[in-house]
């Protein structure tokens, strides 16, 4: 079999390596353009960690600060609706890593004062670490996304914050072509199968029971 593949020499390359990595990726259905991040001390550095590849992971150039103080807030649109599985992410052993992060989801104006104010879809405890943290998250909170932010509220104890990749894995489809349809399939797998029967046999028999 090796034979068959000596004329494909370009398939040995790293690339065969990080294949596993990327299977979920949804790299190709960020919105890059429309990535905002409020307090960044450097323009545009938000988005130019999320616009690392899986192969430009480990570099620590660009990377994204906070300014006036360690918080982060950044809103990543996609150009598909995601079911987000994971988030990547590196950081550093050292006390500018970022420590809490809340998740919030299909908000177009979310600010510091309101992502303090609004209740998170899911909150994530960060650790100090130059590995890339493959943070999974709640999948059934997270199956229509269209937009993500992500708020950086504090850190292990310096005054700014540093982030040197960030990248998403999960699901996409495609919008604008009858997209909840793929949400009801996908909604069974996540709920309780008996609740979820139960309730279409109520709205069944409701629309029977004509008086």
């Amino acid at each position: 079999m090796s034979h068959c593949h000596d004329e494909h020499d370009h398939g040995h390359d790293h690339s065969d390596d990080i294949t596993p990595a990327l299977q979920h990726s949804l790299y190709e259905q960020v919105h890059f353009d429309e990535i905002v991040t409020l307090n960044e001390a450097t323009r545009d550095s938000g988005k130019k960690i999320v616009k690392k590849t899986w192969a430009e992971r480990l570099e620590l150039e660009p990377e994204l600060e906070s300014d006036a103080d360690e918080q982060l807030l950044m809103t990543v649109p996609f150009t598909a609706q995601v079911k987000l599985h994971s988030i990547l992410l590196r950081t550093s052993p050292s006390d500018d890593a970022p420590r809490t992060l809340k998740l919030f989801i299909n908000n177009a104006n979310l600010d510091f004062q309101s992502a303090e104010d609004t209740h998170p879809t899911q909150t994530l405890e960060l650790s100090q670490t130059s590995d890339i943290q493959d943070i999974p998250l709640k999948r059934a909170l997270f199956s229509k996304v269209q937009r993500l932010s992500l708020f950086f509220e504090d850190n292990f104890g310096e005054d700014t914050t540093k982030i040197s990749y960030l990248g998403f894995k999960g699901e996409w489809t495609k919008l604008g072509k009858a997209p909840e349809n793929i949400i009801y399939e996908a909604a069974p797998q996540l709920g309780d199968h008996r609740i979820k029967g139960t309730g279409i046999n109520d709205v069944g028999s409701g629309i029977g029971g004509d008086k």
